[in-house]
């Protein structure tokens, strides 16, 4: 089947076998392996990527699915030349990783909470985050780290 996909800002036109998963025409045919396959049940979350700006797990989500939408991933988020996008500045400034396999999953994640949420509180990050499984941490920097970006992410919008 062919689809047609806006990924990372770029227009893109692909066959794929119907029954392809997001994650792995991501990761496979597309090369974009910041798009972490950890569970295949959508338990952990280290799959997350943006569908028209909403988090969503695709290790369980067919590739045919994402024909006519917008796909960001961990590699397209920063944008205009920028190095980092402003939460995933905050994620480094704020120690707010450990081994990383969980990071580009969890930015996405906190990227979608900014955009749709971009007043919560800690108590209202950690239940939203409880989707996204980091096996390494306590939270307690994910969570400032998400504090932060959705601060600079609400600054930049703001200008």
């Amino acid at each position: 089947m062919k689809i047609s996909v806006t990924l990372n800002g770029v227009a893109v036109q692909e066959d794929v076998e119907p029954h392809l998963l997001a994650a792995a025409w991501i990761r496979e045919m597309r090369r974009l392996t910041g798009t972490h396959i950890g569970c295949d049940t959508t338990q952990c979350g280290a799959c997350t990527i943006l569908l028209d700006g909403v988090s969503v797990k695709s290790c369980t989500l067919l590739a045919v699915s994402l024909d006519g939408h917008a796909v960001t991933t961990i590699e397209g988020l920063a944008a205009n030349g920028q190095d980092l996008h402003p939460m995933q500045a905050a994620f480094k400034e704020n120690h707010g990783l450990q081994c990383g396999f969980c990071t580009p999953g969890m930015i996405m994640r906190a990227v979608d909470i900014a955009i749709h949420r971009p007043e919560a509180d800690e108590a209202e990050i950690r239940r939203e985050l409880e989707g996204n499984i980091c096996r390494c941490t306590g939270y307690r920097n994910i969570v400032a780290a998400v504090l932060a970006g959705a601060q600079a992410m609400r600054a930049a919008r703001d200008k």
